[in-house]
């Protein structure tokens, strides 16, 4: 199984050019995929460098037909021409799609810094293996304090789904399908652009242990390269953005998965955003 995330500023490349054609053909020239996690997707959201309002969520699910589509906003504000201005995370999946959830992480109050509301789509995919979460997230960039609590909310979740997984609700005879019965396991895979460095004190508490019986999140990277660095997954083609290169951009894996981590590369070549590509693939 192979799983694409990337942070595509909203189709914004290094050259400042919002070009959604090359974004596409940027994740084509991945190979296949079975999940396509995006970060910075827009939709109706005028004033974004370079862009049109141009409604980003239908443009890349029909480019990639036959995959479902999950979209979840963070930010949702009235659009300057109408309508809805959206801009959020996509996911979208080759695999059969269960239950999703759209989670609105935490933003505790910080005036010390500009900010923006951050989110986490989920959904449970179908495997040969059975049902597995998927995540894609973006946390916040400037207050240190919002992307505590954000990582703090990661793993409330993945506590959360373990509790669901080791005790399902029943459904409910005779009653309403919502209370029908769907499968939210505690094997997951987390991807996305969490604006911090390895190594540092974020990315180190994601990886926490959390609690008895609840798999823990664990970097997929020193999994299959142990010892290696992570190599930089932005600064590394001319864009405003950043100053050097470093790493931001993630997948980790529930540590049951850990075992089923097979590779991790950051595809370097694109300039088709400010940040690069990142694939997973797991054994089956």
């Amino acid at each position: 199984m192979r799983a694409l995330s990337w942070n595509i500023q909203w189709g914004r490349g290094a050259d400042g050019v919002v070009d959604l054609e090359r974004t596409v053909a940027a994740i084509r020239d991945a190979g296949p995929l079975d999940v396509i996690c995006l970060q910075e997707v827009a939709r109706n959201f005028d004033g974004l460098p370079g862009g049109a309002g141009e409604d980003e969520v239908a443009f890349l699910a029909a480019a990639f037909e036959g995959y479902a589509p999950v979209f979840g906003a963070a930010v949702d504000v009235p659009g300057r021409r109408g309508g809805r201005a959206l801009f959020g995370n996509l996911l979208l999946s080759r695999l059969p799609v269960g239950q999703v959830f759209r989670h609105m992480l935490p933003a505790p109050a910080d005036d010390s810094v500009p900010s923006m509301q951050r989110a986490c789509v989920e959904a449970v995919v179908g495997t040969e293996r059975g049902p597995l979460r998927f995540m894609t997230t973006h946390l916040e960039y400037y207050s240190q304090r919002q992307r505590r609590a954000q990582i703090a909310a990661l793993r409330a979740l993945q506590a959360e789904a373990a509790g669901h997984a080791a005790a399902p609700a029943p459904a409910k005879n005779g009653g309403s399908a919502c209370f029908a019965a769907w499968p939210r396991p505690a094997s997951a895979i987390l991807c996305g652009d969490f604006n911090c460095e390895p190594g540092s004190e974020e990315h180190a508490s994601l990886q926490a242990a959390i609690a008895k019986g609840v798999p823990a999140w664990c970097d997929a990277w020193p999994l299959c390269r142990p010892g290696l660095p992570h190599p930089p997954s932005v600064g590394l083609h001319g864009a405003d953005w950043p100053d050097h290169a470093f790493c931001c951009d993630f997948f980790f894996v529930s540590a049951d998965l850990a075992a089923r981590v097979r590779a991790v590369e950051v595809l370097a070549g694109t300039a088709a955003s400010d940040h690069q590509p990142v694939v997973l693939e797991l054994a089956d």
